[in-house]
């Protein structure tokens, strides 16, 4: 078990002090005696320079003061003021992410990591672990970005649960990215259901894990619950300080004011986000509530403007060489293109996205079954759309198949619904209609399956 002094600092094992006193009392010269006086005795400095007495903070603060180094330095051997240096180097680190490229900002996060390893700093240690796990979720390295999340929440086991909901929060949205929708929405309920059974209804924890369970319970086609979050995550941010987390609740919340036809409310809601990360200067976020606003537009009609601010969202992801979220913005704008008859740009834009490798923008893809699999299923619905139109039957029948297959793995029931139509109206117009009633079978199960049937029970209201 760790020792603690009476302000927390840490205190290493009886043996560690010992030989740190001795070296340095050797490096300034001073006799066991000299050391000791007047407080102690040569005898006392001797036991504890051979490990077999754990010295009491008064002793360590006398010896301290003697040997000319701070308590901190004695009593855990780190370097004076290390922990304070290492926060404002995680601070800048963070910053480095918010307005550059990920890989440059993780290389200040591993930097920070190594030197908390070295000095046991373990709270500082999960914090470098929680950016490395953001630098690897934008570039879209996705089981690693799990992996630092994990760690950090391993690292944190013995802290009160709302300091590990930005782990938990990152190992969601990592599993969302990837697919696998129902686990992330477990992940979150699991760590909402534990803050209430803990009677610890941190606002900003809360606030975090709702606006997180939004976009996969939206994907889910489990509407209620999105909306039931959005609500609660709206009453939550008055008592919430961090104005990133507030803009992403707008940001998540303008979701579901989309799905209930409230075009006007989402895009005042996105308004909102997007002011709050422009004073932040946080690009990557700005950039997602332009391509929201570009989504709103788009269900809106009005394509011209949606085109624009999906452009706008997929330049400032480009600059930021934040591949996954480029390639996802991508898929959104081949959409709209393609509803504005530039078919050809449209289809240039999505290949690339499906069959890709690593390349000199730095993209880590190509979309598919473990990476982005919503999206790719969009941009090979896209794709047969395309085909179809221009008479490629066969081709158009290839790539429903394969959104199909990657949408069935991912849970994503409005889209899986949508492509069964798509599927059944082409082989009804092929004379295949056995088929074509079998996917429209497919479809209409999933719709009649609103995501909600295998999550279990919606997590406790908190007390607000």
């Amino acid at each position: 078990m760790t020792h603690r002094s009476s302000d927390g600092v840490p205190v290493d094992d009886p043996a560690e002090i010992g030989r740190r006193v001795l070296r340095l009392r050797g490096e300034r010269g001073l006799t066991q005696r000299q050391l000791a006086e007047p407080a102690y005795t040569a005898a006392y400095v001797s036991t504890l320079e051979s490990g077999k007495v754990r010295p009491s903070e008064a002793a360590l603060r006398h010896l301290a003061d003697r040997l000319g180094v701070s308590y901190e330095e004695l009593a855990t051997g780190r370097p004076a003021h290390l922990a304070a240096e290492l926060r404002l180097r995680l601070t800048d680190a963070r910053r480095a992410l918010a307005t550059g490229a990920p890989e440059d900002a993780a290389e200040l996060f591993r930097t920070a990591h190594e030197e908390a390893v070295t000095h046991g700093l373990a709270d500082e240690q999960a914090d470098a672990l929680l950016g490395l796990g953001d630098c690897l979720l934008e570039s879209g390295e996705l089981t690693d970005a799990r992996d630092r999340f994990a760690a950090a929440e391993r690292l944190l086991a013995e802290q009160p649960l709302p300091r590990r909901v930005p782990a938990v929060r990152g190992r969601a949205t990592a599993h969302l990215l990837s697919g696998e929708l129902r686990y992330a929405c477990y992940l979150l309920e699991r760590a909402l259901d534990e803050l209430d059974a803990a009677g610890l209804h941190d606002p900003e924890a809360l606030l975090l894990l709702y606006t997180a369970s939004i976009a996969p319970y939206m994907d889910m086609g489990a509407h209620a619950r999105a909306a039931h979050a959005a609500e609660l995550a709206l009453a939550l941010a008055p008592r919430v300080g961090d104005p990133a987390l507030v803009a992403g609740m707008h940001r998540g919340v303008a979701r579901t004011l989309i799905a209930e036809g409230r075009i006007a409310e989402a895009d005042a809601s996105l308004a909102k986000a997007q002011e709050l990360y422009r004073q932040l200067h946080i690009r990557t976020e700005l950039a997602h509530c332009h391509w929201m606003r570009g989504y709103v537009h788009a269900q809106d009609g009005d394509l011209g403007h949606a085109e624009n601010e999906l452009r706008t969202a997929r330049d400032i992801l480009a600059s930021k060489r934040a591949a996954l979220f480029t390639e996802q913005v991508e898929v959104e704008l081949a959409d709209v293109l393609r509803r504005r008859g530039k078919t050809d740009e449209a289809e240039a834009l999505l290949r690339p996205l499906l069959t890709a490798g690593d390349d000199e923008q730095g993209r880590a893809g190509p979309l598919g079954a473990g990476r982005g699999a919503v999206h790719a299923g969009g941009a090979h619905r896209l794709l047969g759309l395309i085909a179809e139109e221009r008479g490629d039957t066969e081709r158009a029948e290839e790539h429903y198949c394969a959104a199909l297959s990657l949408l069935e793995r991912s849970s994503a029931v409005g889209d899986l619904a949508d492509l069964c139509r798509l599927l059944g109206d082409l082989l009804r117009r092929t004379g295949r209609v056995e088929a074509a009633m079998d996917a429209y079978r497919t479809g209409l199960g999933h719709r009649a399956a609103p995501g909600t049937t295998t999550l279990g029970p919606a997590p406790a209201t908190p007390p607000m």
